[in-house]
């Protein structure tokens, strides 16, 4: 493959696994502005963020036995359509129960982007190499908490929450139209592959008992549900716990982000020297005792902003290490079924992450509080998960060039 042909390839990859997060981070910082048009408060306007990674998790289910029946492009192609159109519905929504609904199947629209995606890196890519296109799609997908809520919050204040939504429509159209037109369909369509319930419950129930993808796949989704847990509590931790306007909020999380952007970076360059598996530990111990500094340091009134800060930094940097190799590590012992795993991967990623969300949007103390319980949790849960199930595995599939 020649260096331009993989790196556009790595670029619309990237844009398609982007354009869920992209969803996600825009909106943000128009919370506080869309309670007050739609005459509810900032927590249930937080259960719109809880109905799409719902959807995310519910659609990537969908998805995969459709990816591996039919190929990657018309499902994809399905997808971005119903995506592009529940986004014109959110920007024509009256109430909150017409949004948390858009937003639902906003998602399943999406999450087709995210799945067939990952996928192709499967499909297109030398599976030693998989870790590293792993952390590459995760620089173009860091891409969008830098830009999407610092945008967003200058979009929300000159033109209107519903400007977002415009935004997105468009989005999701120039994504369909780049699949259309540049990406090439790599993986030839599957006919024997059922889509009866029976068969297609087996299919999923075969990936899930491989010890290799149970173990980074459970492992990798409660590491990652402080991301959205993160995501769904920070415009309540910043906008009213530290009072911070809709433009510095969006500035702080561009900021914030840097860390999971370049720690998955820095991941790629010391997989030259050590393993994903060598890697995984050492990220969630880290991330569990920051996450317990984290706790005792709200409880006690530690953390000023600043402070706060600098805990989520570190948390998040944690994150970009265990996010790449959990992800290629899951998918590695897989050729004839990746569809299947890449969704099952997915739906108990955004599963897992919804519940967090949910969590974190439900309760309604005015404190940092609820995030720091939900994000240690997940670290020190997803370590034990670690530990205890790789026991399982025999050879493992390597993910490292």
């Amino acid at each position: 493959m020649k260096r331009s042909t993989y790196f556009f390839l790595i670029l619309i990859l990237g844009s398609l696994t982007a354009l869920g997060p992209f969803t996600i981070d825009m909106y943000l910082p128009g919370f506080g502005a869309i309670a007050e048009d739609l005459h509810t408060d900032v927590s249930s306007v937080g259960l719109t963020l809880s109905s799409y990674f719902i959807g995310i998790s519910a659609g990537q289910l969908l998805y995969g036995p459709l990816l591996d029946r039919f190929g990657r492009k018309k499902p994809l192609y399905i997808g971005l359509l119903a995506y592009i159109l529940a986004s014109i519905g959110c920007v024509l929504t009256q109430n909150i129960d017409q949004f948390i609904i858009l937003r639902f199947f906003q998602a399943i629209g999406s999450c087709a982007a995210t799945v067939a995606a990952m996928a192709m890196v499967r499909d297109i890519f030398p599976v030693n190499e998989n870790a590293k296109v792993f952390a590459l799609l995760m620089l173009v997908v860091g891409a969008s908490p830098m830009i999407a809520p610092t945008a967003g919050g200058y979009v929300t204040t000159a033109f209107g929450w519903h400007a977002v939504f415009i935004i997105l429509t468009v989005m999701g159209i120039l994504m369909l139209l780049a699949s259309i037109f540049w990406l090439p369909e790599s993986y030839k369509p599957d006919t024997t592959m059922s889509l009866k319930p029976g068969p297609i419950i087996r299919n999923f129930w075969q990936v899930m008992k491989e010890p290799q993808f149970y173990t980074y796949t459970l492992t990798g989704a409660i590491a990652f549900s402080a991301l959205f847990a993160y995501v769904s509590a920070s415009p309540k931790v910043f906008m009213d716990v530290h009072h911070v306007d809709k433009k510095t909020f969006g500035w702080i999380f561009a900021a914030l982000s840097v860390g999971f952007i370049g720690s998955s970076q820095v991941n790629t360059l010391a997989l030259r020297r050590f393993t994903s598996e060598q890697i995984l530990p050492v990220a969630l111990g880290v991330q569990s005792l920051v996450g317990l500094f984290f706790i005792f340091g709200v409880m006690n009134g530690w953390l000023d902003l600043w402070g706060t800060l600098a805990v989520l930094f570190v948390l998040l940097c944690c994150l970009g290490f265990v996010n790449p190799n959990t992800a290629a590590l899951s998918l590695a012992p897989f050729e004839r079924n990746a569809g299947s795993a890449s969704s099952l991967m997915g739906a108990l990623q955004m599963g897992v992450g919804a519940l967090a969300s949910v969590f974190v949007s439900l309760d309604e103390a005015n404190s940092a509080m609820p995030l720091a319980l939900v994000m240690t949790a997940a670290a020190m849960a997803a370590l034990a998960v670690l530990l205890v199930c790789r026991r399982t595995i025999g050879r493992t599939e390597t993910a490292e060039a």
